[in-house]
């Protein structure tokens, strides 16, 4: 289980950090009905690496295994985006950008176990 919270935590980590030293990239994936797409990319970023910190930190996993997962959650919308708008994405493949939204479910369950539990 240690390992799994690790493994999460640096994905999220990662993850988070990109937002910021690539954030007009990911501008560009936020659905154009969306305010300020580069406050929700810093501010998605900073979810990640929280929920990153979190997870690896005792006393927070469990809220950070929330918030990661409403996170994920609440990103949905730019991934379907990036789906059903490939034209806009030329260096992704299209089946990518598919494939993309079911992987969407491992991750919400994988921080969703992580709030069922404390160790």
């Amino acid at each position: 289980m240690r390992a799994g919270r690790l493994s999460m935590g640096l994905l999220f980590l990662i993850s988070g950090t990109s937002h910021f030293l690539f954030s007009q990239t990911y501008q560009r994936i936020i659905p154009p009905f969306l305010p300020d797409p580069h406050t929700i990319v810093l501010l998605s970023g900073l979810a990640e690496i929280a929920g990153g910190l979190g997870v690896i930190l005792p006393g927070r996993r469990r809220a950070a295994a929330w918030g990661l997962a409403c996170m994920l959650v609440a990103v949905f919308p730019a991934n379907i985006y990036m789906a059903i708008h490939p034209e806009l994405f030329p260096q992704i493949p299209g089946w990518l950008l598919w494939f993309r939204l079911p992987l969407q479910v491992p991750l919400i369950w994988w921080a969703y176990r992580y709030t069922q539990i404390e160790d």
